[in-house]
């Protein structure tokens, strides 16, 4: 027996009841229709399947760009200290006007961090580095000045700039130093990720609504006979529309589950070669997956779309269908 009758043959034969009895036999029948709506998706594996199957793959591309822009800014993230902005001092500053100074930007809710290189600091790692420690002890004086090195609250290329253009106009500052220009094309690489994501998201989301909406018109017409019996014992477009709407919630379920599946295999399978990059450049960096709240996210989106989806073709076809007289 179809779902559709088998929820009907079962308040055919109902009496009066209670209005508390009405609401809990409103859920039974929810539920037994939700339950039967599966049935049809299990006795129909190989179509249900392939079905499933599409739904996946176009949920699977968004959420895959999704993870890869996380990433990408958790990438772009640890070299914050390259957004650095080195400020050098005059050689007149004496260490009372430094200190105010440093005081000053500390308390900037412009500046993350302050960090103060003195001119003798500068020496000593200088010496280290470039290998003239011997040359460089023969200087009669200190070349180098003292240096601050203020990181920004905001990394955004114009703010820090501003910020950069705000703190030379101190008396003891000569002048700040900020590598811009890789700010900009990360902020523009990211912008462009972002967009490039959200209109293949839309085009993808939109191709699923399509699919579902057209599976579940193929299920009603092939159960066009049985709607028009439906009609004609009382049932209502609502009460007949119900199989179908959960029909669609259960294929937006499954192809939300199998897209997080396929993402996940895929992080894990790049994290082998990923984790060899990483070793050769000495870096600590993880492929970030998908966490439990855009996991529930992916589920919450593709059931929405397997609802809207089936909402749609359910309430253009089931209405025009009608008994037709003998």
């Amino acid at each position: 027996m179809s779902i559709l009758f088998s929820g009907r043959a079962a308040g055919a034969s109902s009496k009066q009841i209670s209005l508390v009895q009405r609401w809990v036999m409103f859920w039974v029948q929810h539920l037994r229709q939700c339950i039967g709506s599966l049935g049809e998706l299990w006795r129909t594996p190989l179509a249900s399947l392939m079905t499933i199957a599409v739904l996946g793959v176009s949920l699977t591309l968004p959420t895959t760009l999704h993870v890869l822009v996380k990433n990408v800014q958790s990438i772009s993230g640890n070299f914050t200290q390259a957004a650095e902005i080195s400020f050098f001092l005059h050689d007149g500053a004496s260490d009372a006007q430094i200190t105010t100074l440093i005081t000053m930007l500390s308390a900037d809710t412009d500046v993350e961090q302050v960090r103060f290189i003195s001119k003798a600091q500068a020496m000593e790692e200088f010496q280290q580095v470039s290998g003239f420690g011997q040359a460089l002890q023969l200087l009669d004086n200190n070349p180098l000045p003292d240096v601050l090195l203020v990181m920004p609250r905001h990394t955004h290329p114009q703010a820090a700039e501003q910020l950069r253009r705000r703190i030379e106009q101190e008396r003891i500052v000569d002048f700040g130093k900020l590598d811009i220009a890789w700010l900009e094309r990360l902020d523009a690489i990211l912008l462009l990720l972002r967009q490039a994501v959200l209109a293949i998201a839309l085009l993808l989301l939109t191709a699923v609504l399509l699919i579902i909406g057209n599976t579940i018109r193929l299920s009603i017409m092939n159960k066009k006979e049985e709607i028009e019996v439906m009609k004609l014992v009382g049932a209502t477009d609502a009460f007949i529309q119900r199989p179908f709407l959960y029909t669609g919630v259960w294929f937006g379920l499954f192809g939300g589950l199998l897209a997080f599946l396929v993402v996940e295999m895929m992080v894990w399978w790049l994290e082998g070669a990923i984790g060899q990059i990483t070793e050769l450049y000495e870096s600590h960096f993880r492929l970030m997956t998908m966490t439990f709240s855009e996991f529930l996210g992916l589920l919450l989106l593709a059931v929405a779309l397997g609802l809207a989806g089936s909402y749609i073709s359910v309430s253009r076809h089931i209405r025009a269908i009608e008994p037709t007289g003998p």
